[in-house]
């Protein structure tokens, strides 16, 4: 029987095999300023949210919406953008992406209202859309398929350089600088990217896409987009019971349902259904969405203990988030290593136990509790991270044909933020929710209209109280107190979905990492030189 190895043949071209790690360097600075723009935006939040000229005075809906636009642009054209990058190539993709993400940047740096900062960032994230699944795809086509698992892993820490660089970037910028500045930042690395991006980066497509799926296409993006708005306008009003809402998930999941059906009788499919047949591929991907669930919505309310409880100003906050980062950057390498010894299921399953472990640890947390704990959860956290985001990926990467790398990539993200936005959207309600409940009976004394704003966030609490002057200093404890009960709840349902997605990828992952099919022919793609 002949092995896998005595008939490895080289399917990349010397030329760009030889600057493969060049590029890969090239990806990860793609990659690290969508990422970046969301973890600055997280510190800054605190900051928009004042009145002008320090911030834009925005509410707590419209700065949800100031990250839900992005979200639910992104989320509603990624799996599109990766079937054009297939198609069209994906450099070209990419250096549009990274054109339309630097514009949107610039404008949103100097939006003059909530309004517009919302739309600057839709606009930010039509480009991210185009970014994100096209650096995985390249990179899938510029390694070899022995050197694919190291490689995703060293992406992968990219995303752990982005957290650290994004909280402690924004806390340095807002303490010199306009709120802005957090948005301006990315235009010399978008710059910087394009220069890199047309001297190495070799283009590449599908050799044969046959012909465009246009109703699948448009089926896919009303869909997705249907279901992400239902779901963050849910969030919103704190009910997924209201009509609006079910009317508005209702139709996003009939057009999914629609897109399936269409899908498995076309003979041009833009996505061939039958991977979902695949348990191993299907469980990665919801793993991949249920940590995203978890993780948003627990790392949305971290910012207001933070700063809000604790008193942390944007920079430490920032700081603070070094142990998340560092662990992820250390580990998501590394975790290949471990899946060869033990197997993606049990490093997958570990890692899934240990972020529940630590989402469940924020229950226990109070306004005095020594901060280095809170550092140890985080470093746990980016831990856990790393040996889930690093083999999922090889998996659903690798259980696709080379020369659909794009729309495996796009998949891969569509759960990822589409499970995003329901951890803030879901999460989310269940924090405002239990606020709310907790600080309720203490806002009797204000007027009707007041009282209905403070029970908000605690935030607007803290907001109102500071209008009352020294009045307003008895809301300030009870604030803290009813925070802190909503975090440990939010907390504790966040862990319980790493649980469920612990369960689901010690059933269906493999024991250990597999191997590449024998007896069929794998149609590699190769990546075209300049």
């Amino acid at each position: 029987m002949t092995t896998p190895a005595a008939h490895v043949e080289r399917r990349v071209p010397e030329a760009v095999h030889r600057r493969r790690w060049a590029i890969l360097g090239v990806l990860m600075l793609s990659l690290l300023i969508v990422v970046l723009d969301n973890s600055i935006l997280n510190v800054a939040i605190k900051t928009i949210s004042t009145p002008a000229p320090t911030g834009l005075g925005a509410t707590q809906s419209e700065l949800e919406w100031a990250i839900n636009a992005y979200t639910l642009v992104f989320a509603g054209l990624l799996f599109t953008a990766g079937l054009l990058g297939d198609r069209l190539g994906r450099k070209k993709v990419l250096l549009a992406g990274l054109a339309v993400f630097g514009t949107g940047s610039a404008l949103a740096a100097e939006a003059g209202s909530p309004v517009q900062l919302i739309v600057f960032r839709a606009l930010m994230g039509f480009g991210a859309a185009f970014v994100m699944p096209a650096t995985l795809a390249v990179l899938m086509n510029v390694f070899e398929r022995e050197e694919q698992p190291k490689a995703i892993g060293i992406w992968a820490g990219g995303v752990g350089i982005a957290i650290a660089i994004g909280p402690i970037t924004g806390g340095v910028l807002l303490a010199h600088f306009w709120w802005g500045s957090v948005f301006l930042i990315n235009v010399p690395i978008v710059l910087l990217a394009l220069g890199l991006m047309f001297w190495l980066v070799p283009d590449s497509r599908d050799p044969s896409p046959g012909r465009i799926d246009l109703v699948g296409v448009v089926l896919s993006v009303i869909g997705l987009v249907l279901l992400v708005y239902g779901i963050i306008k849910g969030g919103q009003l704190a009910s997924f019971t209201d009509a609006k809402v079910l009317a508005t998930i209702g139709a996003g999941m009939a057009v999914i349902v629609c897109f399936v059906v269409y899908e498995k009788r076309s003979d041009h499919p833009s996505i061939d259904i039958s991977y979902f047949k695949n348990k191993v591929f299907s469980a990665a991907i919801t793993a991949i969405a249920l940590v995203f669930f978890a993780m948003m919505g627990v790392t949305f309310f971290s910012v207001f203990y933070t700063q809000s409880v604790r008193g942390y100003s944007p920079l430490k906050t920032g700081v603070l988030l070094l142990p998340l980062a560092a662990a992820q950057l250390f580990f998501a390498p590394r975790a290949r290593l471990v899946v060869d010894r033990f197997g993606n299921r049990a490093t997958c399953t570990a890692g899934l136990l240990l972020l529940g472990a630590m989402l469940g640890a924020f229950a226990t947390l109070d306004a005095d509790t020594p901060i280095w704990l809170l550092e140890v959860i985080f470093f746990l956290m980016g831990t856990g991270m790393a040996h889930i985001m690093t083999p999922t990926s090889v998996v659903i990467m690798q259980a696709l044909p080379r020369e659909k790398a794009g729309s495996a990539s796009a998949l891969s993200n569509v759960f990822r933020q589409v499970g995003g936005a329901l951890g803030i959207a879901v999460l989310g309600s269940v924090l405002s929710s239990a606020y709310r409940n907790g600080i309720e009976d203490k806002l009797t004394l204000l007027p009707a209209g007041l009282r209905h704003t403070a029970g908000e966030s605690i935030e607007a609490t803290l907001g109102v109280a500071a209008k009352l002057g020294p009045r307003g200093d008895a809301l300030i404890t009870p604030a803290n107190d009813a925070f802190l009960h909503a975090m440990h709840v939010t907390a504790l349902c966040g862990a319980g979905i790493a649980l469920v997605g612990a369960v689901i990828v010690a059933l269906f992952l493999p024991g250990r990492s597999s191997t590449p099919q024998q007896g069929k022919e794998e149609t590699e793609l190769v990546a075209a030189e300049h």
